[in-house]
């Protein structure tokens, strides 16, 4: 699933966040589009006392690189067999792991724990192994390391679904754009060894590249009548939200759905609105709840500081299962967590216990996202829905994470 600024942006992070930085950072007469429903409010947290974090023992000598796991440092965890709950979130991680083993097999492991061939046992053993026991399974075959200091910070992602229709009609007014043909990438580092990896976007005018139209000039119509329209959403603070996740469903008045993905973005920086809003007093949790009912109470303000993110993002249709993460698998509800690939082998186990409840147990890394940077820094995906939708605005869970690693991996890291 490819959500801005990579796809995992977790909708509370990205919307308080200030400037990503980088260089590329009704009408009457027709069918009513359907509006949220009451249930789509923020879920009220289930408390619960997470696990300790390992303490960890110091290295006399610092590792000069702690930019990987490996470098980091791991700590042998305790046993599992205790720790793994039973039901269906283990039988869900069961579904999800499956589903990443073969291209866990052979892709390259970029956080130094692991090699493709330590996963072989695991997966043989997964593909024909009972659902009905899922946590028996992750007992037997892994084993826990934490990595760093182990203290986790969770957040909340979700495939939002709109009111949309494939072509305009009353009720149905502001334009979905699929990406356009003079938006252009330049990889800078073509220029310039000092700017390898790093790239910009915008467009020609004349014998100038310049910056690529902002959100306000967008929204304006600066692109109107060019036949780019994908599709049109009937709310454009529910597609404002779509827009920040990257990716999505449109409710057809037919009763239909046609999902939508990430196409590019018009490479202007992207600004959390949240932040804005509670500098300036206009809110005060920040949750998504909290930035749409001030938006939707005040739709002159609320236009305007939408615009403020200069941002847009371009979609195209998608067909098949969905939506797609890092591992160009589909994701799994309930299951899936976006990670950093350098400090959590993607396709792998993390095993969560946090201070809210509805996380806590076997999840799989299969999702990377521009802000999920660091150890134990994960995004759970939630799915499609207003349950998804609620637990997803208002997560931001603590407490500590372990990597569940094929048996036999820990010793070869810590050397015992």
């Amino acid at each position: 699933m490819t959500r801005l600024p990579s796809i995992a942006s977790p909708v509370a992070a990205l919307l308080l966040s200030a400037c990503a930085g980088g260089v590329i950072p009704p009408s009457a007469g027709g069918p009513a589009p359907a509006r949220p429903s009451p249930s789509a409010q923020a879920t009220r947290p289930v408390p619960a006392t997470p696990r300790p974090a390992l303490p960890v023992d110091l290295p006399a000598q610092p590792a000069a690189d702690t930019s990987t796991a490996a470098g980091l440092g791991v700590t042998r965890g305790p046993d599992i067999a205790s720790l793994i709950p039973s039901g269906e979130r283990s039988r869900l991680a069961l579904q999800a792991f499956r589903l990443s083993c073969p291209t866990l097999m052979r892709r390259t492991d970029g956080s130094g724990l692991t090699r493709g061939s330590d996963w072989n046992n695991a997966c043989a053993a997964a593909s024909s192994w009972p659902e009905a026991s899922a946590a028996e399974f992750f007992s037997r075959y892994f084993e826990a390391v934490q990595v760093g200091d182990g203290k986790a910070f969770v957040t909340g992602y979700y495939e939002p679904e709109i009111a949309g229709s494939r072509t305009r009609q009353p009720g149905y007014d502001v334009p979905i754009y699929k990406r356009p043909s003079d938006l252009i990438d330049v990889d800078l580092g073509q220029f310039s060894d000092s700017l390898k990896g790093r790239s910009i976007r915008g467009k020609v005018q004349g014998t100038k590249f310049i910056p690529y139209d902002d959100r306000a000039q967008i929204v304006s119509g600066s692109l109107a009548g060019r036949g780019l329209e994908l599709a049109w959403a009937a709310d454009p603070v529910e597609f404002f939200f779509l827009q920040v996740q990257g990716s999505g469903r449109l409710r057809l008045p037919d009763g239909g759905v046609m999902r939508i993905g990430y196409d590019g973005q018009n490479g202007r920086d992207y600004t959390g609105i949240g932040k804005l809003m509670k500098d300036r007093g206009l809110i005060q949790a920040g949750s998504m709840q909290d930035i749409m009912q001030y938006l939707r109470a005040n739709p002159v303000e609320g236009a305007g500081i939408m615009n403020e993110n200069k941002s847009f993002v371009f979609f195209r249709e998608l067909t098949g299962a969905g939506p797609i993460g890092a591992l160009g698998i589909a994701v799994t509800p309930e299951a899936t967590v976006a990670a950093d690939p350098k400090f959590v082998p993607l396709g792998a186990p993390i095993l969560l216990s946090l201070d809210r409840a509805e996380p806590n147990g076997v999840w799989i890394a299969q999702d990377t996202g521009g802000a999920i940077k660091g150890a134990n820094r994960f995004d759970s995906f939630w799915g499609a829905g207003d349950r998804a939708r609620g637990i997803a605005g208002g997560m931001s869970g603590r407490g500590s994470a372990l990597i569940l690693l094929p048996i036999g991996s820990t010793a070869r890291l810590t050397g015992r």
